[in-house]
């Protein structure tokens, strides 16, 4: 039987490693906290923490699933590599950069930046393959089952993780 401590564990620290490169939610954090104060950066953190908890038991639930069929797993391998190969075209080819002046909104609830969290971790879906390939893989070791506790225990030490990454960012981005 897998502890679930040990989950939540390799949940936080797992998360930790995804999160801690920059990126558009730890720069936006950051951001947002040396404009406006840690309190609105917080807020922000605390919206995509609620989305990444949501994403990953998404995560756990498809990775549940891929065990029991991996059959399904060729299949997404072909789908992957073309989306990556369109992606790469439309990058490479179509998409031409042009500098665009962005104007400051003035945001005055502390609500508007957790939905603003909250949706730009939304639209980021590379947690979900993430996550999916970090529980089948602490599952092959069996590190983790997919029962709901331990699903649960990934997922919550998955938040925290993201969390406190966006925190550090938060409190010692100026330093």
């Amino acid at each position: 039987i897998v502890d679930i401590t040990i989950v939540f564990i390799l949940g936080l620290f797992l998360a930790l490693i995804g999160v801690v490169p920059p990126g558009l939610l730890n720069m936006t954090a950051a951001k947002i906290s040396l404009k406006e104060g840690h309190v609105r950066g917080i807020m922000f953190s605390i919206g995509v923490c609620v989305t990444v908890f949501a994403q990953t038991y998404v995560a756990a639930i498809f990775a549940r699933y891929l065990s029991k069929h991996p059959e399904v797993i060729g299949i997404l391998r072909i789908v992957a590599l073309i989306i990556f190969i369109l992606i790469t075209i439309y990058f490479l080819f179509i998409a031409k950069s042009s500098p665009k002046q962005q104007k400051e909104p003035k945001i005055k609830s502390k609500h508007s930046r957790f939905f603003q969290g909250m949706f730009l971790s939304g639209i980021n879906m590379f947690p979900i393959p993430y996550q999916s390939y970090m529980t089948i893989t602490l599952a092959s070791f069996g590190w983790m089952t997919f029962e709901k506790t331990s699903i649960m225990a990934y997922v919550i030490g998955a938040a925290t993780g993201t969390f406190v990454t966006l925190y550090m960012y938060i409190f010692f981005f100026n330093k």
